[in-house]
């Protein structure tokens, strides 16, 4: 087959549009195309008020060898890629141990999917509850106060990723295609279909609650194991290797193999590997606000005339500013019709997030505005970036009252250095709730500095974003994990052998697919390892 890229056609463009286009481009009659079908769905906003559609596609014609050599010189014609996956092994017939995964993020979920569709049957251990039941245990903190440090944002079945916008693309370099399999499974697990054609698929909390289920019971249909509230305290090492893990019970469960997925949260869980001489390393992450904006307000600034329009959807961003003191500060996590949630995994923390249904449709708009740092900021031990995060929690946490309430200040008194002390025409949406105050001591001086220099510039960008009544929320500090445990090019830590650091807790992916596909990357060096 042919695929086509850059593709480009307007907003409402006839219904017969995409197959003249295509008939066009390649130069070809009807008669001489056989099937077509839609591999991606973008949009170009860069002229707001002249929206265009962007579409991929894979065609087959009836002599795809002579459009080639004819139109040699257009880039944007080429064989469609083989994106089939392809199991690397499969699990000996007398594989007598089992591999152990720590975490059921997507990184754990994805290498326990693939390590049982090769059979293997790994046991899989998570620390906190079932995807349903510890969504009531979020819901708890968030419409009572009341916080599960076992079950919530952080822990427990689907990972951090379960609470957030479930989007699904990722600007990793992928040449073998995991990506599309992470897509096809999710589809295969009640995920909406389209979002194997869409240029930004997202899935969001409720519908990921489902598809979490279904790929946990695909993976015990096919021999593996999970078990809930089975937190690892110890890891078991004899003579630089891996010999199993010990629970919090006490329980020690014996592997060679143990692939290590947890999320950029467990803060105890690293320390026990630095405590028993894993090599770790600090690494950069950022710190800042949540800011939430009108919804309309942001889809009018970007699809202008076009606002609203039903393939278009709640309009995102993407911003970054370069400040005159040398930092960096961009938006992290935008979640377009969305709300802000409580992420704290700790009690007498406050830590914010963003999240969004499937539906994208409540009123407001809100991303993380962060700051870039580097363990230059907070010198000292690897683990030195979790002790400067819990820092900054702890005081938000007095800020907002120490009631779990985030402490908050509106954009322009933010920006006039002046406390707020009434909100105006945007709400937050951050329960239990938003407790008003001065935000300049929520984080250090060189932080608050950039982002009142980024505000006002990120304002010319999207009119009305320095709006008075926006809200900020403190604090971000969870945006990707404070250490790497580094690994070899056999996906195995540094200095301990069968160990596999992966995912975003070991500092190698940033999101749900990115997460995802490292963990199918790792589950196959350990399966090649196992199968030796």
């Amino acid at each position: 087959m042919l695929r086509i890229t850059e593709l480009k056609l307007p907003l409402d463009h006839p219904k017969n549009g995409l197959k003249t286009a295509i008939l066009d481009r390649l130069g070809i009659s009807t008669e001489e195309l056989i099937t077509c079908s839609l591999f991606r769905q973008g949009f170009d906003a860069r002229k707001r008020n002249a929206v265009l559609l962007v579409y991929t596609v894979d065609v087959e014609t009836t002599n795809e060898q002579a459009i080639l050599d004819r139109l040699s010189d257009d880039p944007h014609i080429a064989l469609t890629p083989d994106s089939r996956y392809r199991f690397v092994t499969q699990a000996p017939k007398d594989l007598v141990q089992r591999p152990v995964i720590i975490g059921t993020g997507p990184c754990g979920l994805f290498a326990g999917l693939i390590l049982a569709q090769m059979g293997f049957r790994p046991i899989i251990l998570e620390r906190g509850k079932e995807v349903r039941e510890r969504t009531k245990d979020t819901f708890g903190l968030w419409r009572k106060g009341v916080f599960n440090p076992e079950s919530n944002v952080q822990f427990g079945e689907g990972g951090a990723g379960t609470f957030s916008d479930g989007k699904l693309h990722t600007q990793i370099k992928d040449p073998n295609h995991y990506g599309r399999k992470v897509l096809n499974e999710f589809v295969k697990a009640g995920a909406p279909d389209e979002i194997l054609h869409v240029s930004k698929p997202h899935i969001g909390t409720f519908k990921l609650v489902t598809v979490v289920e279904q790929i946990r019971a695909a993976i015990e249909s096919l021999g593996g194991e999970i078990r809930f509230q089975s937190r690892v305290d110890d890891i078991v090492i004899d003579n630089g290797q891996v010999r199993g893990v010990i629970l919090a019970n006490g329980e020690t469960i014996q592997s060679n193999h143990v692939l290590l997925a947890v999320g950029h949260s467990a803060r105890d869980t690293f320390k026990m590997l630095y405590d028993r001489g894993v090599y770790i390393e600090a690494k950069a992450f950022s710190i800042g606000f949540r800011i939430e904006h009108p919804q309309s307000l942001i889809d009018t600034c970007r699809f202008g005339s076009n606002a609203g329009h039903p393939l278009l959807g709640a309009a995102d961003y993407k911003l970054v500013h370069h400040c005159s003191n040398g930092r960096s500060v961009y938006s992290f996590c935008m979640c377009p019709g969305g709300t802000v949630v409580a992420a704290t995994s700790e009690p007498g923390h406050v830590v914010t997030n963003g999240m969004s249904q499937y539906s994208r449709n409540e009123r407001n708009a809100n991303s993380g505005i962060v700051v870039g740092i580097t363990p230059d900021d907070y010198p000292g031990h690897p683990l030195a970036g979790i002790d400067f995060q819990r820092r900054l929690e702890a005081a938000a946490f007095k800020l907002g009252g120490e009631s779990y309430e985030a402490p908050g200040q509106l954009v322009g008194d933010f920006l006039a250095k002046q406390p707020s002390s009434q909100l105006g025409t945007v709400q937050p949406s951050y329960t239990p709730g938003v407790h008003l105050c001065d935000l300049s001591s929520a984080l250090p001086d060189y932080a608050i500095a950039a982002i009142r220099e980024a505000i006002p510039a990120f304002d010319k960008k999207i009119k009305g974003f320095a709006m008075n009544d926006a809200v900020l929320t403190g604090v971000e500090t969870r945006t990707s994990s404070p250490i790497r445990i580094k690994r070899n090019e056999h996906y195995q830590s540094l200095n301990i052998k069968g160990l596999y650091p992966a995912g975003e807790g070991a500092g190698y992916a940033g999101g749900i697919l990115s997460a995802a596909v490292d963990g199918i990357k790792v589950a196959e060096a350990l399966a090649l390892d196992m199968s030796k």
